[in-house]
């Protein structure tokens, strides 16, 4: 488990079963498939790679706007080249549920690196 004892915290736990990671930012939290957290691992990875495509080329107080679809995800990435808020829509593909997470300043950062470390450590 790795957790910010303020504003967030990311558990797996494959003796859950079918919803093994959990996502836990604020006041909310979803628990998600292997496959769904795969999915997004796979999406974060790459709107990661369009960020520091066009990193170099941003002022520091330059925003920015990138955006990101493969179902079941669409991904939002907003802020500055250093800062940024990521938004999520999940509409899974059996039409069984749907749902959206906003990760705000600097928690987008946090979980990005340890969702990346936590699926790339179970290699």
């Amino acid at each position: 488990m790795v957790k910010d004892p303020k504003s967030w915290r990311l558990l797996r736990d494959f003796k859950k079963g079918k919803f093994c990671f959990l996502i836990s930012v604020e006041n909310w939290s979803i628990e998600l498939q292997k496959s769904e957290f795969h999915s997004l691992y796979i999406l974060l990875l790459r709107i990661n790679e369009q960020l520091l495509g066009i990193k170099n080329e941003l002022m520091d107080e330059e925003s920015i706007s990138l955006e990101l679809e493969q179902l079941p995800w669409f991904i939002e990435l907003e802020g500055k080249k250093n800062e940024w808020s990521l938004r999520f829509v999940f509409e899974s593909q059996d039409q069984t549920r749907s749902f959206e997470m906003y990760w705000p300043i600097p928690i987008a950062q946090n979980l990005f690196y340890e969702i990346k470390n936590m699926w790339e450590s179970m290699d």
